[in-house]
């Protein structure tokens, strides 16, 4: 059994926001300690990113300036003071900023006066047919193996939208791994509806020009670009052995044996519901985020929250905005007066606007089409874990269940090991677009500790903390 540890600021994620806000706050006075499930902190947008930039620079440079631009935030970090645990999973937040742990040296409980969560986001789930076949696999996956390892996925078939399907793209072809198409579900249609919002835009052209000039890239390097794609699908037996879509041009396949898909990234907010964190629907993001304030302060008094996982806006934005929480940390800890937070806080916030102008245009350009979001081919695969297809939870909505947590108890539908993390979403809009629930936002599952998988004898090492852990180790009567 582990001491409990004691410090004012325990920040869980080590992407841009925790580690900005870990920085910032350790800079200022307070004690802090980041806990991160990878071995070496930078998240997954700079993962890795100290070993790459510093034994593969071929592959470093093959990333670019934005992924290399992370290497100075991982520096600060280490400069700061701020502690650190890496390999470390909070499994459960309980009362009184108490934190259940588990990592390399076991399962212990650790105490913070004050929560910062910025466990970033996840890669929308992409339930089309065959995604469960092997050599499906997200661009995410397949770009973190390049961070991790340097291994590029040659010859795939790279299907779904927004700008990581061009940038992986291009990646890939640095690395001398070309994909053999590029399918984009974005078309004409799409452009027309983020018209309007280009106006707001305008103040972060650079970006979207960046994003264009990907685009352009692209298409003259000699890889297949195909746009306005839909109903994509894996065949194959065994293994995935080609891709099937539709275009302007009528059905189509190619023969491939790797498919990359993205359709978008959410929030990654299992820990902060578990938590008790009050939530809101997005609709321009199509998905659920922890309502907060402009300082990042949840519904919680101890738990505020950074970055992606409160709302999608990347890697910059994610930094201001844990930044702009360590520093409201800081003045409720006692560390900073009123006058001087707000002081500090007016570039940051001015930074956070400027990053965020152009989201609005990006999420109506790439806002992930309807046969995504609610699939209807029956044989399907919605809960991976389980394997309940898409015709079992049609009946099961036939037969009146009103809900997602109903659902789960008919068909195991989001009992796996990720917890409904990739079936919550499709599971939701099927049984909420019927009567009498018509017009309202998709359900939830309700999440419950531990949000991570952990042994029986994990659990079991907390016995005797009921007082600092409270709830933590009230798990064990469950």
């Amino acid at each position: 059994m582990n001491a409990t540890v004691d410090v004012e600021l325990a920040v869980i994620g080590g992407g841009p926001a925790g580690l900005a806000a870990a920085t910032l706050a350790a800079e200022g006075g307070a004690s802090v300690l980041l806990l991160d499930e990878q071995a070496s902190p930078g998240g997954q947008i700079y993962r890795n990113i100290e070993a790459v930039c510093d034994r593969r620079p071929a592959i470093a440079a093959a990333l670019g300036d934005d992924y290399r631009g992370g290497l100075e935030l991982v520096r600060a970090f280490r400069r700061s003071g701020a502690g650190y645990r890496p390999r470390a999973s909070v499994w459960e937040i309980a009362g009184d900023g108490a934190l259940a742990v588990v990592g390399d040296g076991g399962a212990e409980v650790l105490r913070a006066r004050r929560l910062l969560v910025a466990t970033g986001a996840a890669e929308r789930p992409v339930p089309v047919p065959g995604w469960t076949l092997p050599g499906v696999m997200t661009v995410g996956a397949a770009q973190t193996l390049l961070k991790a390892s340097g291994l590029a996925a040659g010859e795939a078939v790279i299907a779904g939208c927004g700008p990581l399907v061009l940038l992986f793209a291009l990646q890939s072809i640095a690395v001398g791994a070309p994909p053999r198409a590029v399918l984009l579900s974005e078309g004409f249609g799409d452009y027309l509806r983020a018209l309007p919002h280009l106006p707001r835009a305008v103040g972060s052209l650079d970006l979207l020009a960046k994003g264009w000039g990907w685009l352009r890239q692209l298409k003259s390097s000699g890889v297949e670009v195909v746009t306005g794609v839909s109903a994509v699908a894996a065949r194959g037996g065994s293994a995935v052995d080609g891709v099937g879509f539709i275009t302007g041009g009528g059905r189509r396949d190619i023969d491939a044996g790797l498919l990359l898909l993205h359709q978008g990234l959410v929030p990654n907010g299992h820990l902060l519901r578990a938590a008790g964190c009050a939530q809101e629907w997005d609709p321009a993001q199509a998905c659920w985020r922890t309502r907060r304030n402009s300082w990042g302060a949840t519904s919680r008094n101890d738990i505020a929250v950074a970055g992606d996982c409160a709302g999608i806006g990347g890697a910059l934005a994610a930094a201001e905005a844990g930044r702009l929480s360590a520093l409201d940390a800081l003045y409720r800890l006692g560390h900073i007066g009123r006058a001087a937070r707000n002081g500090r806080a007016l570039p940051m916030a001015a930074a956070l606007r400027r990053h965020l102008r152009p989201r609005p245009l990006l999420e109506a350009l790439y806002r992930p089409p309807a046969e995504v979001l609610r699939p209807t081919a029956p044989d399907t695969v919605v809960c991976r874990c389980e394997g309940v297809r898409l015709a079992a939870l049609t009946e099961l909505r036939g037969l009146g269940v009103p809900g997602p947590n109903q659902a789960k108890a008919f068909s195991r539908c989001g009992m796996g090991p990720c917890q409904g993390r990739l079936c919550e979403a499709t599971v939701g809009r099927l049984l909420s677009d019927e009567p009498p629930l018509a017009g309202r936002t998709p359900q939830t599952y309700t999440i419950r500790p531990p949000a991570r998988p952990v042994t029986v004898g994990q659990v079991a090492a907390l016995d005797g903390l009921a007082e600092p852990a409270g709830e933590v180790s009230g798990m064990l009567d469950r």
